[in-house]
């Protein structure tokens, strides 16, 4: 993006000029990652826009890397698009060199490499990665632009993610349980109020349908649909559902 400035000064006929250029642009978009006991739950809105315009409807923004594995992506699509063909590169050659799929833990380390070898003109991404340890069980990494990688067990990234992460970080039961029983971190609660038992796929499924819903009401760059990738140890099944199209 380009931006000229004039001033005016009497002594010179235009004025001298002042360009400002900036190789970043925000395509906004929204990742949400929920991990629990035997599962993984990775999602994206699918609509790709800068400022007022909507580029497209129907551009996801979660990959499947393995068989138990997804990376979900959102900022600057042309950035965004590079990551991914580098990532697909280094992914294949491990299997080449080493016969053998590259796990969870070892996509995010090199993830994590990856953007810090780009510290000085860094990817303008907002990444999260999904999927299942050595053990079977859940796992989410997220990452700042230069490579700082934080595990956990929810995440949510991108240009809702400030909206959408106070909501997972607090799970509270209700007396209207069917419809109160969706949240996910267990912070700042009282001891009586912490569920016992652990979260399971069909509340992590409802809590991320409810995160893009409110996200849509909030958020002009969120919207469209929804495309939900679920990893679990007999493979990656996906899921989608409507948003909001205005």
């Amino acid at each position: 993006m380009i931006k000229t400035t004039r001033f005016s000064y009497p002594e010179v006929e235009n004025g001298p000029m002042q360009r400002h250029f900036s190789p970043y642009t925000d395509n906004g978009g929204t990742i949400v990652a929920i991990a629990g006991k035997g599962f993984a739950v990775i999602a994206s809105d699918t609509r790709l826009s800068s400022g007022f315009s909507i580029y497209t409807r129907e551009q996801p923004k979660v990959q499947q890397l393995n068989d138990w594995t997804i990376l979900g992506c959102s900022g600057c699509w042309c950035d965004v698009l590079t990551l991914k063909r580098l990532m697909e590169a280094r992914i294949k050659l491990y299997r080449h060199e080493h016969n053998r799929a590259m796990s969870t833990g070892a996509i995010a380390q090199m993830l994590s490499t990856m953007l810090y070898y780009k510290r000085f003109f860094p990817y303008y991404v907002s990444n999260v990665l999904a999927g299942l340890d050595e053990e079977g069980n859940g796992v989410v990494y997220s990452y700042d632009p230069v490579g700082h990688c934080e595990k956990s067990t929810f995440h949510a990234g991108g240009s809702s993610g400030a909206l959408i992460q106070p909501f997972l970080d607090s799970r509270v039961r209700a007396l209207i349980q069917p419809f109160l029983d969706s949240r996910i971190g267990n912070k700042n609660l009282t001891p009586d109020a912490i569920p016992k038992e652990p979260l399971t796929l069909d509340e992590a499924l409802r809590v991320v349908k409810d995160t893009f819903i409110s996200a849509a009401e909030r958020d002009i760059y969120t919207g469209d649909g929804v495309l939900i990738k679920i990893v679990t140890p007999e493979g990656v099944r996906e899921e989608s559902f409507p948003l909001r199209h205005d």
